[in-house]
């Protein structure tokens, strides 16, 4: 009877406890990045009263008597399954997927989270609003970042300035018409530098080599060339100020066994009345003189660039700034590096040249991608990484040691932290979204039941063993 009183006794104590844990679940049903737990028994020590015995020839085998001193809590495990994902529209938000936490710290104490509503602070740091702990990734440096580093602080600051950066390389794309008519003749015009250049005052007569005329008011020519293609490169000086530098693509050869030969040139600017050259004039008064070393562009017979035996010059700008102008400006080389992205078909000029550079901007907006790469837009249209967000995995997530406020801590059975970027570790963050908790209301309701049913069975137990000892009790009136 005392048995069966204590046996009692541990099963209230183990449902109670049970029951602790489901109240907590769903306390934390609404909270961010929350996993719920889920309680374990195990049946307690047995008394022996007699031992197994084995069979012999005359008398078959019997099995111990145990008597069992009821049960206890075996476990109280994690659920570290993922919740839903949750839009919330707010760009510094993020939720993640997969095996996997993120990693704050505070001083020097690390801790990890699943609760990815996060901001920037006053200084620029990324946080956690509610306790203030630091975001901990990789900081970027000229638009890249290295992961291979110690993880820090990520500070991003609002309005954060980028210089502005010269032109390096112009890079041209697309068709050029291998088709393109040839000038048979051009008459007329005013004569730069071995060009016919027209003007609205000195027209120039083109004649073509499908027999073909036309009368032009605009634009230069060379006879024995084709109809030329005018391109424009936007190109940044070294104080971030554009220019539009036009250069001519023409073919100077038209052979179909091997392939044709274009060139490319600075075309001739009309300055004023008849006066033209290729220099160009700036906002500020600043004159450019540009000038393009021989460009010889060739092709196969297959329409491919052909590297081998084209020549591609510089392109070097020199400035003279007025009076008064934006400063001294250095002289400025640009190496026309690749035609590997142009073809010759038959068919439409589609050719564009794109030049890299930019003009100095700040910080507008960042974005977060599914790697944890945080984006900075500029005012100046330029798009870099500014940061990545470290994410840590765990042999066993579900030993990590619950400290509250939604962060776990290391522990002796969690393993160490396996600090990588989320694609190292498989998995995703979606950004403007948080994880929803994983609580599960309808198995908590119907765990609530069991456990209170389970409760109510062990109270009976009591309550009968209770009666007995007074039956006994009172055998003695």
């Amino acid at each position: 009877m005392m048995r069966s009183l204590f046996s009692g006794v541990s099963g209230l104590k183990g449902h109670q406890t049970r029951m602790d844990v489901i109240g907590n679940n769903i306390a934390n049903v609404n909270t961010t990045g929350f996993k719920s737990s889920r309680t374990t028994f195990a049946d307690a020590l047995s008394q022996t009263t007699s031992g197994a015995a084995a069979p012999t020839d005359n008398l078959g085998g019997t099995n111990p008597k145990q008597i069992g001193l009821g049960s206890n809590v075996s476990s109280i495990d994690m659920i570290f399954t993922d919740g839903s994902v949750q839009s919330t529209g707010k760009n510094t938000d993020l939720c993640l997927s997969g095996n996997g936490l993120f990693v704050v710290k505070q001083g020097i104490q690390t801790y990890y989270t699943r609760n990815g509503a996060f901001e920037f602070d006053a200084e620029g740091n990324y946080v956690m609003p509610g306790s203030g702990l630091f975001v901990q990734g990789w900081m970027g440096e000229n638009g890249a970042v290295n992961t291979t580093g110690a993880v820090t602080n990520i500070n991003i600051p609002s309005g954060k300035s980028m210089a502005a950066q010269a032109t390096g390389t112009i890079t041209y794309a697309n068709n050029l018409d291998s088709d393109s008519l040839m000038l048979t003749s051009v008459t007329g015009g005013i004569t730069v530098e071995g060009r016919q250049v027209a003007t609205a005052s000195s027209a120039v007569t083109l004649k073509f080599s499908d027999g073909t005329t036309q009368t032009v008011t605009s634009g230069s020519y060379v006879s024995g060339h084709s109809m030329p293609i005018t391109t424009t490169a936007t190109i940044y000086d070294s104080l971030g100020t554009s220019h539009s530098i036009p250069i001519l693509l023409e073919i100077t050869e038209k052979n179909p066994g091997t392939g044709n030969t274009w060139t490319a040139v600075i075309a001739p600017t009309l300055k004023s009345g008849t006066t033209i050259d290729t220099t160009l004039v700036a906002a500020d008064g600043t004159v450019i003189t540009p000038t393009l070393t021989s460009t010889t562009i060739r092709f196969t017979t297959t329409g491919a660039y052909d590297p081998d035996t084209s020549n591609i010059g510089e392109l070097k700008l020199e400035y003279t700034p007025s009076p008064g102008g934006a400063g001294v400006v250095s002289p400025q080389t640009i190496s026309v590096l690749s035609f590997a992205d142009v073809t010759q078909y038959a068919g439409s000029n589609t050719v564009s040249a794109s030049a890299d550079g930019y003009a100095a901007g700040r910080l507008s907006s960042v974005s977060i991608d599914s790697s944890g790469v945080i984006t900075g837009t500029y005012t100046n249209g330029v798009k870099q990484a500014e940061a990545q967000i470290a994410i840590a995995q765990f042999n066993n997530a579900t030993g990590l040691t619950k400290t509250g406020n939604s962060l776990y801590q290391e522990s002796t059975n969690s393993g160490t932290a396996n600090i990588k970027t989320a694609g190292d570790l498989g998995v995703t963050i979606t950004g403007s979204a948080l994880e929803m908790s994983n609580v599960d209301i309808a198995n908590e309701f119907s765990d609530m039941i069991i456990t209170q049913r389970g409760f109510q069975s062990n109270s009976k137990i009591i309550t009968v063993s209770d009666e007995l000892l007074e039956t006994v009790i009172n055998m003695k009136r």
